[in-house]
């Protein structure tokens, strides 16, 4: 995925197949992988719609018939798949109160596709494209002390917290009947045996990382003085992790809440990865609110305010952001207004009540419609404001959407908005 722009627009996208149902096995999914021939598919699909006469049902068949015969049309403008293939959705859409459409769509995949795959069901088969979703660079996450330690994974901007473990290495005062020679020799047993300890979870967890050799970017190792020292030193990582190891870094907790810690100390090690800008752009905000003169705004009808005025430098949209921006129409002619909605998954904008008209009563209908992030960058645009697009997986990202409704701007100068 390119940006996070296209992301949100993918994520959405699998979003809205997923909210389709057929009714019995009538949704068909085709992926065909960009070194497919053509007329192999084709082939398969006519083959397929002879195979349809022994469906029972007469209904299932002929929207089986229906969908093979709408791909086969669509094909035959295609004389070899896209660079990365093609994934293709039809079949006939449950739409509500009893009445169904056939639909069609064709997928041109942000990455390759690597499987044939020909499915009929009462829904679409979409794992291939979410899988597209996963971050293509993880890093491990390793925080210890001589009490303690947790390992997890970053990917992307989301923090994965994995397992912990906890240790037997006794106190530095020693119990009376043992020799104080005795007493640090097993200690130091005690603490050997405990890295050791981490380390091989460490390795286990990792090396057990989907696709190891291309994702796994390196291991970041929080803790006090000198435990992360004594642990890198020691080698009690596998060959492959030691040799990944990006930095040690100091760290005050070495429990799950450690890892964030690490991430955020280690900022510099990782100030490509799109969680380090998103902080700080966010970081940039809230340094911002708190100031009596600071330069933000959020909500969306002040940022909306602060836009239309060219007075962002920086808009920041949450990616779970799930509203469409409405321009209402009187079926009469004497009325229209603008307005925000909000779409829970499996709603569409016609299952809303828009109500009426407040001149003469008459119904309300949709003539204008857009999805809330386009509509506001589009907006953003007209006076080269940055847009960022900000995850949820850490814990700024989530106060954007959870604490400001998911909009909020860093202002060029306030506005009084």
């Amino acid at each position: 995925m390119d940006t996070p722009r296209k992301r949100y627009e993918f994520k959405k996208m699998l979003e809205r197949l997923a909210e389709k149902e057929g009714s019995g096995t009538e949704l068909i999914t085709l992926y065909i992988p960009p070194d497919k021939q053509i007329y192999d598919v084709t082939a398969q699909l006519r083959d397929e719609f002879g195979q349809c006469a022994n469906i029972k049902s007469k209904q299932t068949r002929t929207n089986v018939q229906s969908a093979i015969s709408s791909i086969l049309s669509r094909l035959k403008y295609y004389k070899r798949p896209p660079e990365h293939g093609m994934a293709v959705f039809c079949g006939t859409i449950n739409v509500g109160g009893d009445r169904t459409d056939l639909d069609c769509e064709i997928i041109e995949p942000p990455e390759p596709l690597n499987t044939y795959m020909y499915r009929c069901s009462s829904s679409f088969e979409l794992e291939p494209l979410e899988q597209m979703l996963g971050e293509k660079e993880v890093y491990g996450l390793i925080v210890l002390d001589r009490r303690e330690a947790y390992v997890g994974f970053l990917r992307g901007s989301r923090i994965e917290p994995v397992r912990g473990v906890t240790s037997t290495v006794p106190g530095k005062q020693r119990k009376g009947g043992q020799s104080s020679v005795r007493f640090q020799r097993l200690r130091l047993i005690a603490i050997n045996e405990f890295y050791k300890k981490i380390g091989d979870l460490a390795s286990e967890v990792f090396l057990a990382e989907k696709d190891f050799f291309e994702r796994f970017k390196g291991v970041l190792i929080g803790g006090p003085t000198p435990t992360k020292e004594e642990f890198e030193a020691g080698g009690f990582l596998h060959h492959e992790l030691q040799k990944r190891i990006i930095g040690l870094f100091d760290v005050s907790y070495t429990n799950e809440s450690g890892l964030a810690e690490l991430v955020e100390n280690a900022s510099d090690a990782l100030k490509g990865l799109d969680i380090i800008k998103e902080k700080a752009v966010m970081n940039r905000f809230l340094q911002e609110l708190v100031k009596d003169d600071g330069a933000a705004a959020y909500g969306e009808e002040s940022v909306r305010k602060n836009l239309e005025l060219g007075a962002v430098d920086t808009l920041l949209l949450s990616d779970k952001l799930r509203r469409a921006r409405l321009k209402l129409a009187c079926q009469n002619g004497d009325y229209t207004e603008e307005r925000t909605v909000s779409i829970e998954p499996g709603k569409h904008i016609k299952d809303l009540d828009l109500g009426t008209c407040p001149k003469d009563g008459g119904s309300l209908y949709v003539a204008e419609e857009a999805d809330i992030i386009d509509e506001l960058t589009t907006l953003a645009d007209q006076s080269s404001t940055t847009v960022r697009i900000i995850s949820d997986d850490f814990e700024e990202g989530s106060m954007l959407y959870n604490a400001f409704g998911g909009i909020a701007a860093i202002l060029r100068y306030r506005t009084g908005y």
